[in-house]
């Protein structure tokens, strides 16, 4: 599927939401979660820094929708996000039924950097939505963000920073 205007658009609230992690000290990373209407219904970043490693904006998507959304809904939404889904995100969108993923940088340019910068891996492998979840419905990465998220992670992963 091709990017739209309004993929864009939900995406830079994305990237300004991973810019609010950072400056509050956490790993830059936002999701918005938008209905079959267009509604935004749920947005929220990065809140690990405090020591729970599963706090991340996918996962709390996740579990937000399954709480209030029903199954067909949670078909019909989109999950727009900065950083491509880890595994553990990706299974919980996939066990929610979530619809399309679009998202601004894939999980391999960020490893690529990271690696790049000397930071050593995390514990879990990065891997692409659509390993973990077949069928994954999902658009990225969109290159007119790379740039702003490779600095947001540079700044967050090096002690030099941007």
């Amino acid at each position: 599927m091709a990017i739209t205007e309004t993929d864009l658009a939900h995406l830079r609230r994305c990237v300004d939401l991973a810019r609010e992690a950072l400056e509050d000290g956490d790993e830059p990373f936002g999701s918005v979660l938008v209905s079959a209407g267009g509604d935004v219904l749920f947005e929220d970043r990065n809140r690990v820094k405090d020591g729970d490693d599963t706090q991340h904006p996918e996962f709390a998507i996740s579990r937000w929708a399954a709480a209030h959304l029903s199954p067909r809904e949670r078909a019909a939404a989109t999950v727009y996000t900065s950083g491509e889904h880890c595994p553990m995100c990706s299974a919980s969108h996939g066990w929610v039924g979530l619809g399309r993923i679009v998202y601004a940088v894939s999980s391999a340019q960020l490893t690529s950097w990271l690696t790049d910068w000397g930071v050593a891996p995390g514990p879990v492998a990065a891997l692409p939505i659509g390993v973990v979840v077949p069928g994954a419905v999902t658009d990225g990465p969109v290159a007119e963000f790379e740039a702003e998220m490779r600095a947001l992670h540079r700044a967050r992963f090096t002690p030099a920073g941007p």
